[in-house]
């Protein structure tokens, strides 16, 4: 399993099927971290993620039998939308289990390419114990977004395109949930140059490979909280551990706020939009240790709903101290509100949005509350403001709030 020749042959079946994303090169990550950053975009590729590459493969390998039967997979989004386009361009039928948490832009376009949907449970898990049952129960062809070989073989192939554009690559970094990803690119990598690193990436409330590593064995884990939803994953592949054990050099686990951050950069500084999944290995760049090195973080994908990015957008920027509120009791006279606008104009900041609030106390020379939500260039910035306003007398406070 997952030779050579298995990778070579899923090179061939996709040729022509997956987009090419060549590597990019980044200035500003590589500055950052001391290393030579080249970003594997598969948030560019077709249907928006890597899972293409494995769904597509393994259906290839289905006899007609099987295919005929119709398809079931669960996914929590990106394999449900290689599959259904996979299905839909064999000419088969597919079912998607997916979470009820799962971002409605990939539950649409799942259903864009013809596939039939049933959301269930909040995690993977709950959506595979129904995908199982009802491939029981309807005979259905059962395609398994991780835990099979073929599945990782396709993925795999994204190191065939590594080495093409980058032959003298030293670490690559590869987001991990089930371990599909993780397997290929790594066994192949290997294949290629054993000498090559290959780290995977998990977040730290979802570090399912990691524990099971550490025991020697699969293990479960008894919940996952993060809000990387594409790895919320509490079991690994059993049949595609052993790869793991084998071949993969390490395991970095992310904080969900790293991932607010790296969303941020992404968005900056390459006017690319990357789910929180495929933000892993951008976030693991910060942990590496090595210096001077040839480094390629695999983003995984792209396919994030707006209400989602709204909300990240806003964290990053507050907590960068790039957006704040503050609030301020003021004395219900004519010019109050102006005085403030000028304090913080002279030190340059910028005010979004104001709320004045009359009402909060009966006596309304006692104190009307004011709060401004002002635009910083950072947490120095957002703090020479609070001073200015205090030493013209107002007790700023800062208020937790969201545009």
């Amino acid at each position: 399993m997952l030779t050579l020749n298995e990778f070579k042959n899923a090179r061939s079946v996709l040729s022509g099927v997956i987009s090419k994303t060549s590597l990019v090169y980044s200035p500003a990550f590589s500055k950052a971290t001391g290393n030579n950053v080249y970003i594997k975009p598969e948030n560019m590729q077709v249907t928006g993620a890597y899972k293409i590459r494995g769904a597509y493969y393994k259906i290839s390998t289905l006899t007609e039998e099987e295919k005929s039967r119709g398809l079931i997979t669960a996914s929590a989004g990106n394999h449900a939308q290689g599959v259904a386009y996979a299905a839909q361009a064999a000419g088969v039928s597919a079912t998607i289990v997916m979470p009820t948490t799962t971002p409605l832009v990939k539950v649409n376009n799942t259903k864009d390419y013809g596939a039939e949907v049933i959301l269930h449970g909040e995690t993977f898990d709950d959506a595979a114990a129904l995908a199982a049952q009802l491939s029981e129960e309807r005979g259905l062809t059962y395609v398994h977004p991780f835990n099979d070989p073929a599945i990782a073989t396709g993925q795999g192939t994204i190191s065939y395109e590594i080495f093409q554009d980058l032959p003298d690559v030293d670490v690559i970094l590869v987001p991990i949930g089930g371990g599909g990803l993780a397997t290929g690119v790594a066994t192949l990598a290997k294949l290629l140059n054993p000498s090559v690193t290959v780290i995977g990436v998990e977040p730290t409330g979802a570090a399912c490979m990691k524990a099971s590593l550490e025991a020697g064995h699969v293990v479960t884990l008894p919940t996952v909280n993060t809000i990387a939803d594409g790895v919320a994953v509490k079991t690994p592949g059993d049949q595609i551990f052993p790869f793991i054990q084998q071949n993969l050099d390490d395991i970095i686990t992310i904080d969900d706020s790293e991932l607010v951050d790296a969303f941020l950069d992404m968005m900056e500084k390459h006017k690319m939009i990357v789910e929180n999944a495929g933000l892993l290995p951008i976030a693991a760049l910060s942990h590496l240790k090595c210096r001077g090195s040839n480094v390629v973080p695999v983003l995984s994908g792209g396919n994030m709903d707006v209400i989602t990015i709204s909300s990240l957008v806003q964290h990053g920027l507050i907590n960068r101290g790039r957006v704040f509120t503050f609030s301020v009791q003021l004395p219900d006279r004519p010019g109050e509100l102006l005085r403030v606008a000028q304090v913080v104009a002279k030190e340059n900041g910028n005010i979004i949005k104001l709320e004045h609030n009359q009402f909060v106390n009966i006596n309304r020379q006692a104190g009307v509350e004011l709060k401004v939500t002002t635009e910083a260039f950072g947490h120095v910035h957002k703090n020479t403001i609070l001073d200015a306003l205090r030493a013209q007398g107002y007790d700023a406070q800062v208020v937790n709030t969201i545009l």
